[in-house]
């Protein structure tokens, strides 16, 4: 049986979510561009349960603007799919299936852009979500009046443009328009591309006053672990289980946060943000990335040579193993959380660390360590040495766990092969890619430096990281004594007594 709207009534209601047939006439309200996971997992999401809540009432049109994938899923399947909420909240492990029903129909812009254009005339229209990857939110010489336009922004202005003509540019007519891709101040870049592309298009200037003062660009944060579509033994036992075949199931984690900068107004069409307390409108957003940014990412980089040098492969292991989930929590709830540089309450922070905890121990989700060495350099120099920094200026102390994960970083880095421009490190006589921008670096500054001054060496190159680190007191000296007990002892001994020290309890 596959999913449908008539086999909804065919599905056990103890096995999945399944949503009542009035919703299925809801009004569209939303304008989505992209068909991704992420989107699919998130904003979709929410809005699907305020809709079976009876708060938001209202569906979506989402715009297909690739060429690649196939959207005929979505028609077989009536815009339905199961969202598969799978993870650990409060330590408690949760598991739900949930038939989303928030999409009302695909379009391809390729094929039906004038079905797109149409929507700009629906009144009740009011919202428009993308997300097009960050490579989407560029400017590109491109002319609106293509059917379509080539780029998203070129999309989304043609859109516009036809919205402030079909309301004869009332101020009612404004959309709220809200883009998740990941990159900082994702609205307001989006805003001054559509608004210079607008120029560069010769479009008059009372359109051009319209599109800045009727229309809201948001800024907003994602987060939710959205890994998309089932393995396929996964995908089997899911559909044993339910009882019916989904070609669009997906995976989520169960912490899901959208960030929303906006005022009351905003909130007033956001309505869905009031049914899920992971939906934040707020007149700003950056508290909630610095903490993303130093708690949870902060934390997975200075994690992740430490792990994996101990021989622990994913996430959820590290969290299995007493010694690794120790140094884990204890750096990220002792050492980062009093060094994040932007005020933040006490109980803010200790909520978002149990809740990156949580989402640590998932035992549904298999998160590489290895993966999370990508660009490993950038990673450490954005994320983890302005929490350095803040430490040092809040205490005169060494950080011993911050000091062990620079450590195993910097022990990472060593090249031990070179094989068509790619670097190797070797671990218990088997090679690991080092899939970093300074690799080679690394493999000149292991080969020409002694080893006992590895880590000033690495530590004092501002060009690395724009701060001399070994200023820092006691830092270098901490960092390199660590290396030593790297290539002596072993990774997992080092951090089998970090937990009792008194410098970090």
């Amino acid at each position: 049986m596959l999913l449908s709207k008539f086999n909804c009534k065919n599905i056990n209601a103890e096995k999945a979510v399944i949503p009542d047939e009035v919703l299925f006439d809801l009004p569209e309200k939303v304008l989505q561009f992209g068909t991704g996971v992420l989107l699919r997992g998130l904003p979709d999401y929410f809005i699907d349960k305020a809709n079976r809540q009876g708060v938001f009432n209202g569906r979506i049109v989402v715009v297909k603007s690739t060429d690649g994938g196939d959207a005929s899923a979505f028609e077989k399947q009536d815009g339905l799919y199961t969202i598969c909420v799978r993870g650990v909240e409060h330590g408690n492990k949760l598991q739900e299936n949930i038939v989303c029903s928030s999409i009302s129909r695909v379009l391809s812009a390729k094929n039906e852009w004038n079905k797109i254009l149409e929507c700009a005339h629906n009144p009740q229209m009011k919202i428009i979500i993308s997300n097009t990857t960050e490579v989407g939110i560029e400017l590109v010489q491109d002319d609106i009046r293509r059917y379509p336009p080539v780029s998203f922004p070129g999309k989304l202005l043609a859109f516009l443009y036809e919205r402030y003509r079909a309301f004869a540019g009332s101020m009612q007519s404004g959309m709220v328009i809200i883009p998740t891709e990941l990159i900082v101040d994702n609205g307001k870049k989006l805003e001054s591309i559509v608004i210079e592309l607008a120029y560069l298009n010769a479009l008059e200037e009372s359109f051009i006053d319209w599109l800045e003062t009727s229309n809201t660009f948001c800024n907003s944060l994602v987060d939710r672990i959205v890994p998309g579509k089932p393995e396929k033994d996964q995908k089997k036992n899911i559909e044993d289980e339910i009882g019916y075949i989904d070609e669009l199931m997906l995976i989520t984690e169960v912490y899901r946060l959208w960030a929303i900068e906006g005022n009351e107004e905003t909130a007033k069409v956001l309505s869905f943000a009031q049914t899920d307390k992971g939906v934040v409108i707020a007149p700003d957003i950056n508290l909630f990335r610095e903490l993303k940014l130093r708690l949870l990412n902060a934390t997975h980089t200075l994690s992740c040579a430490v792990a994996f040098l101990s021989g622990i492969t994913t996430v959820k292991e590290a969290m299995d193993d007493e010694h690794m989930e120790d140094f884990i929590a204890r750096m990220m709830q002792k050492e980062i959380a009093s060094a994040i540089p932007m005020d933040a309450s006490d109980e803010q922070k200790a909520e978002f660390a149990a809740n990156c905890l949580d989402r640590f121990r998932n035992p549904f989700i298999e998160h590489q360590w290895l993966s999370i060495t990508v660009q490993y350099t950038s990673k450490m120099k954005m994320r983890v040495v302005p929490v350095l920094v803040k430490h040092y200026s809040l205490q005169n102390s060494v950080p011993e766990n911050i000091a062990a994960g620079f450590a195993a970083y910097i022990y990472f880095m060593k090249a031990v092969k070179v094989d068509a421009g790619k670097y190797y490190g070797s671990l218990h006589d088997n090679y690991y890619l080092i899939n970093d921008a300074h690799a080679g670096y690394f493999y000149d500054k292991w080969q020409s430096t002694q080893p006992a001054l590895m880590a000033s060496s690495v530590l004092k190159d501002t060009s690395l990281w724009g701060y001399d680190l070994a200023l820092l007191p006691g830092f270098a000296d901490a960092v390199q004594e660590k290396i030593n007990e790297i290539d002596e002892m072993g990774m997992a001994a080092v951090i089998d007594p970090l937990h009792s020290k008194k410098s970090i309890a």
